[in-house]
């Protein structure tokens, strides 16, 4: 019997547009500070902490402790965080719709912090769409780390040689890859659903590239 592969998608950067500019915009009226803002203080680093688990306010605390010229700014990353959220990334989501009646199983596995995720919840109605969605934060361990895949595959008893995964982050698709997951590298939806539609061999994916 021919098995439909399981989609696993992440949410930010492939369905979700997520930018903390455009709340920073408001706070700085010069683009190269603000850059030096996302860059140095609230970085990658510093957000991936919550996405792992660590308390929002203790976060914010430190860090504000620490640049307390700042401290405003990094107030707001806690208390105006949905106005980092974007709409949903052109195409994606009519592309979940497809695989949904088309009958694919679809999870979801994301960096994304326990505290935060209502917001999305709240805003993007194609989440429903999912059987299941792994909450880093949730979990307290965040992707690259190959737990968060084995967390997954073991709870809901897939093989990941049996799931495509599709992230924007190349060191999440390599560490998906070195579980046994397929992968599809996520940069732009044509080349994404392009690149799908040739390894699950369904070329009805194609329709949203042609219309």
């Amino acid at each position: 019997i021919f098995m439909k592969p399981i989609i696993v998608f992440d949410l930010g950067g492939v369905l979700i547009d997520w930018n903390p500019r455009y709340l920073y915009r408001k706070f700085f009226t010069d683009e190269h500070h603000m850059e030096f803002f996302l860059r140095e203080v609230v970085s990658n680093r510093w957000n991936l902490q919550m996405d792992a688990g660590k308390s929002q306010e203790m976060s914010v605390e430190e860090l504000s402790k620490a640049c307390p010229q700042y401290r405003d700014a990094i107030i707001a990353w806690m208390t105006r965080w949905g106005e980092m959220l974007g709409d949903a990334i052109e195409t994606m989501p009519e592309v979940l719709q497809y695989f949904s009646r088309k009958g694919y199983e679809l999870h979801a596995i994301t960096n994304w912090s326990a505290e935060t995720f209502h917001f999305a919840q709240k805003k993007y109605d194609f989440l429903q769409l999912f059987r299941t969605i792994t909450v880093s934060g949730c979990e307290k361990v965040a992707k690259p780390n190959p737990v968060i895949f084995e967390v997954f595959l073991e709870r809901y008893r897939h093989k990941a040689s049996n799931c495509v995964f599709i992230d924007d982050a190349l060191r999440n698709i390599e560490s998906a890859y070195s579980m046994g997951f397929d992968t599809v590298y996520f940069t732009d939806p044509s080349t994404c659903i392009r690149e799908l539609a040739n390894k699950i061999d369904d070329h009805g994916l194609l329709q949203f590239i042609e219309e």
